[in-house]
């Protein structure tokens, strides 16, 4: 299973990265909620700021790009194999910097390719 940082996450059921956590809980993957609130998300704590992760195989962005830049350097520490860009967020800097640091950038709905099962 993947390791999946969801940056941009929300305590709001309505929200795509609330629906995000809990698909991929669901599909059992280990995932990790940011966000900028204190709160959880089914029984998962919403994690605050940069935490200290190892092991990452995947970001999934629920951030618009003004909102990315403070996350840059993060981003690139945190060596994922890939960062997928959902609806909204696409950002050509910050995808340009990802593969010369060898991420993939994936403009996907993760929601989408869960249900695919290409996740």
């Amino acid at each position: 299973m993947k390791k999946t940082i969801v940056l941009g996450a929300s305590t709001n059921p309505t929200r795509y990265s609330y629906k995000a956590t809990s698909k991929l809980k669901a599909a059992k993957h280990e995932v990790i909620p940011v966000g900028i609130k204190k709160g959880e998300i089914e029984g998962i704590t919403i994690e605050n700021g940069t935490p200290d992760l190892e092991g990452v195989d995947t970001v999934t962005l629920y951030l618009g790009p003004p909102r990315q830049a403070q996350y840059y350097d993060y981003l690139l520490s945190l060596k994922p194999k890939r960062i997928i860009f959902n609806p909204g967020t696409e950002n050509p800097e910050l995808m340009k910097l990802a593969e010369e640091n060898g991420i993939e950038a994936e403009v996907a709905c993760t929601l989408v390719l869960l249900s695919l099962g290409n996740y």
